[in-house]
Order: C-alpha cells, then sequence, then structure tokens
C-alpha cells in the first residue's frame, strides 16, 4: 500500500478521508461509467479541485504533505499543471518549518518563462536551475504515466534530483507498479480503497 502507517495513525488522516469522499468521489455503479484522463474506463472518479479549493480541506492536504516532505526531505515540490499547480500553492502555504519553495511544469512550453529564474522552458516559479531535491507532487494517481514523465524531464532538463512523487489518492490502477519500475520511490496520502471501501 503507497499509504505510509504514520499518517495513517494521525488524527488529521480520517478528516481528510471524510472530506474527500464528500467533495471529490463518484461511485458510478459501472465499471465503464467514467472515462479518466489516462483514456480508461472506470467505476470510480475523483475531482480533487473541490478538495484543495476548501479551506479546511486543503490545510489538512498541505499539513499532511509537509510532515511526509520534511521526513523525506526536499528542496523543492512541485509538478504537472493542472493538479500540481494547487497542490504545490498548498504545500508550500502551509509549510513552517523549511524554506521548501515551489515550481509547476507546463505540458507546453509557453516560451516565456524562465528568463528571471533561468529555469528551461516549461518550468515556472522558484528556480530550480542551481539543482536541489525535488518532490513531485501530483493530485490523482492511475498509472502514474505522467508524473513520471514530469520526473524524467526535471531530471534531464535540470540538475534536480527527484527523490519522490506524493499524490493525494493513488486510484489503485497500476501506478505504484509503475513508480517502482521506473525507480521511483512514490506514496499517497490515500488510496481509492480508503474512500471507496
Amino acid at each position: 500500500m503507497s499509504v505510509p502507517s504514520s499518517l495513517r495513525e494521525d488524527p488529521r488522516w480520517s478528516r481528510l478521508v471524510d472530506m474527500v469522499r464528500d467533495l471529490a468521489f463518484l461511485d458510478g455503479g459501472s465499471d465503464e461509467a467514467f472515462t479518466l484522463a489516462s483514456g480508461r474506463s472506470s467505476r470510480w472518479f475523483f475531482d480533487m479541485k473541490p478538495v484543495m479549493m476548501h479551506p479546511e480541506a486543503g490545510r489538512l492536504i498541505g499539513d499532511l504533505m509537509n510532515i511526509r516532505c520534511d521526513e523525506i526531505g526536499a528542496d523543492f515540490v512541485g509538478g504537472l499543471e493542472l493538479g500540481a499547480v494547487p497542490l504545490a500553492a498548498l504545500v508550500i502555504a502551509t509549510d513552517f518549518t523549511s524554506d521548501r519553495l515551489g515550481f509547476m511544469v507546463r505540458k507546453q512550453a509557453k516560451g516565456r518563462g524562465g528568463r528571471k529564474t533561468n529555469n528551461p522552458p516549461g518550468v515556472e516559479g522558484t528556480s530550480i536551475a542551481e539543482g536541489g531535491d525535488v518532490i513531485i507532487l501530483e493530485d490523482v494517481t492511475t498509472t502514474g504515466g505522467s508524473a513520471i514523465k514530469a520526473v524524467r524531464r526535471i531530471e534531464e532538463d535540470t540538475p534536480c534530483k527527484v527523490v519522490a512523487v506524493i499524490s493525494i489518492l493513488d486510484r489503485e490502477e497500476g501506478g505504484k507498479e509503475a513508480f517502482e519500475e521506473a525507480g521511483i520511490p512514490f506514496e499517497s496520502l490515500l488510496v481509492r480503497t480508503d474512500i471507496s471501501g
């Protein structure tokens, strides 16, 4: 399972489970009820934007993510637009113990970012041009493909080292195994069965 036991023991974790169930989860009752961004069909749908944009739920996510970021150790957090943008903002806004900074990776470089930061095209926010340890964030993990691309891009285009990928929710549909195969440490705050039963 991709959720660290220390998180499950934190009293905030069960509150986050309830909030994700209430704000983000739909059960379509059929294995082909929803078409996901990955192109797969699924009975379950999770939209984490309402969770990240909710004051209490957003703070819970930021607090729990920061516990793991502190334990793993990271200079920077970031990830692919769109899901990782509010997530990175939540993590850095609720970080009161380190100087961790955030960035985002555009799916398509706009050509104007990086002038002041010296980041490669499409990597915006804090400068990561001098290198450091990075945690890639993701809102929902299905196959892991998008986050693995973000990891490769950061490691190929910058002097940074990606030390982990952390997702709010692992749908338990092969993402964990894809990260293992790619040699990338992966964990999540929640897994689908925490929500759907």
